[in-house]
């Protein structure tokens, strides 16, 4: 492997930081590499916000779930779906503006899921450390009415970034064997790659430096998806217009 694919094979989330700032031009660096991941026919259909105000650091971290990084990290940065500029080139160009399609919700979701993992790469390159936050989407329209978004914006996740303080152990991932399917999908070998992940996974999370808990891959998954519903994000969405009544 090369040293980039090390950097990348090396990744563990970071939500403990120093006191250190980052540089206002290393953070334009970071948001730069994020621009140059790719876009579905180049709309860019994706904006940063960067919250600095302490006021509604607290207020989206409690909306997140008390998530204390959001409020510790040098950098807090919200990573949004934004139509509202192609809606705009649209309109310039003398095209009706589609509303409500699935598959530019998709775009710009994805749009900005690419950009994100490109700064954070970039940033762990710098020597910085970072987590994602998904539970801003606990309370989206909070956070929505912290950062004025628009119709046609729709805040995907946070990003904290900093100078690591301490680092976790590396996550076991499942095998490559048991993602990668060779013309079809098989299935013939899940109930193994599972049963042998489940251990691997029960070993690190028993013997990691903070967060100790006696659990496993399997009983971590069904919890995050019975408990991470989010059933209030259809209609937050379709609200901003971004997907169809």
């Amino acid at each position: 492997m090369n040293q980039l694919m090390n950097q990348m094979m090396g990744h563990a989330s970071v939500r403990d930081y120093t006191d250190r700032m980052i540089e206002r031009a290393l953070l334009l660096d970071i948001i730069r590499c994020g621009q140059a991941a790719s876009s579905s026919n180049f709309v860019q259909a994706c904006s940063v916000i960067r919250v600095s105000d302490k006021a509604n650091r607290q207020r989206i971290a409690e909306a997140a779930g008390q998530q204390r990084w959001v409020n510790e990290a040098a950098e807090f940065l919200v990573l949004c779906a934004d139509l509202k500029r192609i809606e705009y080139c649209c309109e310039k160009t003398g095209l009706e503006f589609p509303v409500g399609y699935t598959e530019h919700f998709m775009v710009a979701t994805i749009d900005a899921a690419l950009m994100g993992q490109n700064m954070l790469l970039a940033a762990e390159s710098a020597g910085l450390g970072g987590v994602f936050i998904g539970g801003i989407r606990n309370n989206p329209q909070v956070v929505a009415d912290c950062l004025s978004l628009p119709d046609q914006v729709y805040p995907v996740f946070g990003l904290c970034l900093g100078w690591p303080a301490r680092k976790q152990a590396v996550k076991p991932r499942l095998a490559v064997e048991a993602i990668l399917h060779e013309e079809t999908y098989q299935n013939e070998s899940m109930a193994a790659d599972i049963e042998h992940y489940d251990e691997l996974m029960s070993r690190y999370y028993a013997q990691r430096q903070t967060s100790v808990r006696d659990s496993n891959w399997s009983q971590q998954t069904a919890a995050a998806v019975h408990g991470k519903r989010r059933e209030h994000m259809l209609k937050f969405l379709q609200q901003r217009g971004l997907v169809k009544q």
